[in-house]
């Protein structure tokens, strides 16, 4: 037994001493590199130190010809551009064969050779080279928002684009900033899965994550380099004399977001249709009616006498509500064009405007208007702004409005509801514009709540 423990005894003094070794190995390298940190003064704040570590030196560029770099690199793009409009003229010709075997070489150079050739190449557009009149000290400047994020065609996406010619371009400025909502940084999870794609494939079917993006305040989205996805079964629409009061083609609808299949079991009837605002928006018999036929109400103005207010004049103009188009349609009907907001909250109401015939405006209740001042006839508004809005917001929001209203031009707020209590903050909203009323009406909604509609002219403001 003694001499089968001595082995084991040595063995065990050897593995201890190693360790020791290695310990005390550890602790000198340790402290020496401490002692160089110190040194070199990386735990003092001085400014002589940080410039020294995060300002670019002057580079040399003895025996480096920047400009022979720059030549050589895009010569080497001109002629994958080439090759690539080559390989893609051989995959065009090889559709035409009927050759089994010239389509799973078809196959094999789309997946293979032209897919990776591409993200080659838009890789190596994207490399930015020194300019060739050499490189200035300067401090390292760097957008604040490139390293909240993680997938890289975010970064690529927010990171400022120096114009090719070195030039001011038609805007006046010398590089063009993408933007992003400020509330994308809040959102980072949602927004880097709404980027994470294959550049040139196809985009997922993720309208419903851009739309949940864009009401948190995640407003504009960036763009994308993905194709976006349409309907497999895509039918051409109806011509403009049908499409304007008949329900569209089912087939022309992506429904996988959407708890219906078809425009049938949007039915106000249906109370697993997907969606609350504006029930009865999507049956063609009811929507008819609306504008054009008199109603016991005070708060329902015709278009016909609303037009009247200013006839003639009425061109163009905005219907800020949650609906199917149908006052742009009846408006149509009077020669003047409308563009329509809208959001898919739980239906298809932008496929539905679309497919009328009619322009949809996909923006939500945070965005600027995209109009010029001073542009439109006519802005109309049903069902979106109504008793629930902050005040706050509905100022920013109205004065919006006021902004892209042409002076002359008719405000239309239509069966505006809100608690009695209420009426009066929300009729000095309206008021504090100073514009002239052509129509006023109050009407009870319920025992507590109350209808308002106005329709107003915006003063000149000639100043």
């Amino acid at each position: 037994m003694g001499r089968s423990c001595l082995p084991r005894w040595r063995l065990g003094r050897l593995m201890a001493g190693l360790q020791v070794i290695l310990g005390l190995t550890v602790i000198t390298v340790s402290f020496s590199c401490l002692y160089r940190f110190h040194s070199a003064g990386y735990f003092l704040h001085n400014d002589d130190i940080c410039r020294n570590i995060y300002t670019i030196k002057e580079v040399s560029n003895e025996g480096f010809d920047l400009k022979a770099l720059h030549d050589r690199v895009d010569e080497v793009l001109e002629k994958m551009d080439s090759l690539y409009e080559k390989l893609e003229k051989t995959v065009k010709e090889m559709e035409k064969s009927k050759d089994g075997s010239k389509k799973e070489i078809k196959k094999f150079l789309e997946d293979e050779v032209m897919k990776p050739f591409y993200y080659a190449h838009i890789g190596l557009r994207q490399i930015r080279l020194p300019k060739p009149e050499g490189i200035r000290n300067t401090t390292e400047k760097e957008e604040p928002l490139i390293n909240k994020f993680l997938i890289e065609e975010i970064r690529k996406y927010i990171t400022p684009k120096d114009n090719r010619v070195g030039k001011i371009n038609m805007f006046g400025t010398e590089r063009v900033y993408n933007t992003i909502g400020h509330t994308c940084v809040l959102m980072k999870m949602e927004l880097e899965k709404y980027m994470d794609y294959d550049v040139g494939a196809y985009c997922d079917d993720d309208w419903n994550l851009a739309q949940k993006l864009i009401l948190g305040g995640c407003d504009p989205l960036p763009r994308r380099r993905c194709l976006t996805r349409a309907s497999m079964t895509y039918q051409k629409p109806y011509p403009i004399n049908e499409s304007l009061w008949k329900l569209p083609d089912d087939r022309n609808v992506r429904w996988g977001n959407y708890q219906c299949r078809n425009f049938a079991c949007l039915s106000s009837k249906n109370p697993k249709r997907g969606y609350t605002k504006c029930s009865g928006c999507f049956e063609m018999e009811k929507e008819s009616d609306k504008w054009v036929k008199n109603s016991t109400l005070l708060v329902d103005f015709m278009i016909k006498d609303v037009l009247r207010a200013k006839p003639g004049e009425i061109r163009i103009g905005l219907d800020y509500g949650v609906g199917t188009g149908t006052f742009a349609a009846r408006m149509r009907e009077k020669n003047v064009t409308i563009v329509t907001t809208a959001l898919n909250l739980g239906a298809p109401f932008n496929e539905m405007i679309a497919l009328r015939g009619l322009i949809p405006l996909y923006i939500s209740l945070n965005q600027r208007l995209p109009f010029f001042d001073n542009t439109m006839d006519m802005i109309h508004t049903a069902g979106l702004m109504d008793g629930w809005i902050d005040l706050l917001l509905m100022d920013f929001v109205l004065y919006d409005w006021d902004r892209v209203l042409r002076p002359g031009g008719l405000l239309w707020i239509d069966r505006f509801f809100c608690k009695k209590k209420d009426l009066d903050d929300y009729m000095y909203m309206f008021l504090q514009f100073r514009y002239k009323k052509h129509k006023w009406a109050i009407s009870p909604k319920s025992k507590d709540e109350v209808y308002l509609s106005a329709l107003l002219e915006k003063p000149p403001r000639a100043i």
